[in-house]
């Protein structure tokens, strides 16, 4: 995500570096590398001169003082604009409302379906919601299955109706089943088309003032680029929505539609779909991902993810057994199944500061546990419970059941024996504190 306009910028702020101060000839050069950058990501022309204009025209008024860099300085400004074209700050969903009406809207192929069930997981889990799914695509009985197949995955009703070709008749029935049935929110999924016509605007608006919804949300695909912004503002002057959503943030995007839309169309961008699983839907916060193009992670994010998956009984207990020394493969097996769920291994890793650059070029698998757990799955249950009992004929079996090799396995044994003493040593606090004071100075 980003990937290409983090590293240009990057390039483009090194022509500052080792230079005392800010001149006009030294930024004019930045700015052109800036400028540059935005362009290549597909960001429009107009929005990319007037974000550049402001950059300058900030550097320029700026007096550098000692402890601060110009290219320091020009990074700061630069973040601060970024997140200002991206909306600034975060804005919240409106799900006030007995029911609480959410009417999707977007092309066919944006993800719109996808995002419905993501959403309504997202207010489950999150929000602690009753969400009911509306089937109100009409035109597609695909669309109909697949919204009843994510339902059943998230753990959310669904209402359709396959015979009725109305929309507005589905909608106002799924809200009257909603009200009768202890649903608080109704997501409505609408037809899309292959491009934006008459026919389709029409019936969406007749859906929208049928329902009156809380929130109108506009979702686009990201990686249609500067399209998918002006698809944004022929939905928006039809039908004034509410908010977007930008899908497949993961994939291989220039970026131009998250930094452009908010310009063009006035509307705050609320969500970003960043993977396939229904998991994978985050609140949109402008600073964060200005935090991320430039380089500088997103360790906020990282933390709510991590606690989105702590147990506190379950950490109570797991603290206990390290305390005794009895940290095993089940505790790290599952210790493995709370990291999968905070997402994709990369894009945790691009949280971390600074080593989002550093592993750019690495090609991180989504199953990169996938050995690990094969070699574990391969246990018996006293060898779980029981790791100083694996000698050398367990492990070869190990490596043979697996099919991984006995080095594969001898290195897995060798980090569980180094997280246990790690989680040892931190569990006692004198340990930790010795260890510390024998470290070498620098």
């Amino acid at each position: 995500m980003f990937d290409s306009l983090s590293d240009k910028l990057d390039r483009a702020f090194k022509v500052l570096k080792g230079q005392g101060q800010v001149t006009e000839i030294n930024v004019a050069e930045t700015i052109k590398e800036i400028r540059r950058a935005l362009l290549d990501a597909d960001v429009s022309y107009k929005v990319a001169k007037q974000f550049t204009d402001t950059v300058k025209e900030k550097a320029l008024g700026e007096n550098v003082i000692n402890a601060v860099s110009p290219n320091q300085l020009m990074v700061k400004i630069t973040h601060d604009e970024l997140a200002k074209l991206m909306g600034g700050g975060m804005t919240d969903i409106n799900i006030s409302g007995s029911p609480a009406v959410i009417l999707i809207s977007g092309l066919q192929g944006s993800g719109k379906t996808t995002f419905s069930g993501k959403l309504a997981l997202h207010l489950k889990t999150k929000k602690g919601k009753n969400p009911l799914l509306v089937a109100g695509d009409v035109y597609r009985p695909a669309a109909i299955d697949q919204l009843h197949v994510l339902g059943e995955q998230v753990g959310v009703d669904v209402w359709s109706d396959k015979e009725n070709k109305s929309p507005v008749d589905i909608a106002k029935k799924a809200i009257a089943h909603a009200k009768s049935n202890g649903h608080n929110v109704v997501i409505v999924d609408t037809a899309g088309r292959l491009a934006v016509d008459e026919k389709m605007m029409t019936e969406i608006a007749e859906v929208k003032k049928a329902v009156n919804p809380q929130e109108t949300l506009f979702v686009v695909d990201s990686m249609t680029g500067q399209d998918a912004v002006n698809t944004a503002k022929a939905f928006n002057d039809r039908l004034d929505f509410d908010g977007v959503v930008l899908t497949k943030l993961d994939g291989d995007t220039r970026g131009g539609a998250a930094l452009s839309i908010r310009n063009i169309v006035d509307k705050p961008i609320k969500f970003v779909g960043t993977g396939e699983k229904m998991e994978a839907l985050d609140v949109f916060y402008p600073e964060r991902m200005a935090d991320r193009i430039l380089g500088m992670g997103d360790v906020v994010s990282l933390v709510e993810r991590a606690q989105e998956q702590y147990d506190e009984e379950e950490a109570r207990k797991l603290q206990k057994k390290i305390a005794k020394n009895q940290f095993d493969f089940n505790d790290f097996m599952s210790q493995i199944g709370q990291i999968k769920k905070m997402g994709n291994v990369k894009d945790l890793m691009g949280m971390i500061p600074g080593v989002g650059k550093a592993m750019k070029d690495v090609d991180v698998d989504d199953d990169a546990f996938k050995g690990i757990e094969a070699i574990i799955q391969s246990m018996t249950p006293y060898e779980r419970a029981n790791p100083k009992a694996l000698n050398g004929s367990r492990r070869k079996r190990l490596a043979n059941g697996s099919g991984t090799s006995i080095q594969e396995v001898n290195r897995l044994i060798k980090q569980f024996d180094q997280t246990s003493k790690m989680m040892r040593m931190m569990g006692d606090k004198g340990k930790m504190a010795k260890m510390m004071k024998n470290m070498p100075k620098r």
